[in-house]
């Protein structure tokens, strides 16, 4: 007689199906799991160093913006002016010949926050500084992490 299961593949037994079980599925995920979080503050630490290495690029290459304004100019900018007077002309400034700097985001650290700017300087003509990712903490007689001087 012939074997009627056979004739219907949807009847036939799900036991020559291949497949994985919950518990190899859950040990997957755990292991998954561990990777990400033993890589992760790796990443971090990495991104961070970057954005610290950034800031130090943008910061000389503001200090190189300002050497160009004050030999146009005469003078570096105040306080008062900042670095805004890199991209457009304070009032009352002769021979600007600016732009000095192409993009006004590179006024802000990769914090999101401006760049600190004071004439004169404490510690030279100009100092130009940021506190990095700890701004809120940073006491007034530390040294920036990032800084011109």
């Amino acid at each position: 007689m012939k074997n009627w299961r056979n004739s219907f593949p949807a009847l036939r037994s799900r036991k020559d199906e291949a497949g994985y079980t919950l518990m190899e599925l859950l040990v997957v995920l755990a292991i998954l799991g561990l990777l990400a979080a033993i890589a992760t503050p790796m990443v971090l630490h990495y991104l961070d160093s970057a954005k610290v290495s950034t800031a130090k690029t943008e910061v000389s290459n503001l200090a190189a913006g300002l050497d160009l304004y004050k030999y146009d100019v005469g003078r570096y900018p105040t306080t008062q002016e900042g670095l805004e007077a890199l991209v457009s002309a304070p009032q009352g400034v002769d021979n600007w010949n600016g732009p000095y700097v192409k993009k006004t985001t590179k006024l802000s650290d990769p914090w999101g926050r401006p760049y600190n700017y004071r004439f004169p300087g404490d510690h030279g003509e100009f100092d130009l500084y940021s506190y990095g990712a700890h701004a809120d903490v940073a006491k007034n007689d530390e040294k920036p992490p990032i800084a011109n001087w």
